[in-house]
């Protein structure tokens, strides 16, 4: 039998892996884009700024694993689900009572 403590423990570890994938996606990302930014700027001196492409189409994934990884969800709220279950087994407890 789990314990509270455990769960909360395996939740924290859960957490601070995310966070730690997020981290390492950022470190990655900088120096790509930084890198192709040079070459970008090597290759053409910026005429044809290509590496844009890149830093926006990776970025928006960065942001997806950031609002993930830091509980950021700007639609529902940090306990949106706790409170929408707690909902509807209210709802449900008062349909029950009437049958």
């Amino acid at each position: 039998m789990y314990k509270i403590e455990d769960e909360k423990y395996i939740r924290a570890k859960n957490k601070i892996a995310c966070m730690r994938k997020f981290y390492s996606s950022l470190t990655k990302y900088l120096f790509v884009i930084a890198l192709l930014g040079g070459i970008n700027y090597y290759l053409n001196e910026w005429s044809n700024a290509w590496f844009l492409w890149a830093a926006f189409g990776w970025g928006i994934g960065l942001v997806f694993q950031a609002i993930k990884a830091f509980d950021l969800n700007p639609f529902f709220g940090k306990d949106w689900e706790k409170r929408k279950i707690q909902e509807f087994m209210q709802q449900d407890e008062g349909k029950e009572r009437w049958k």
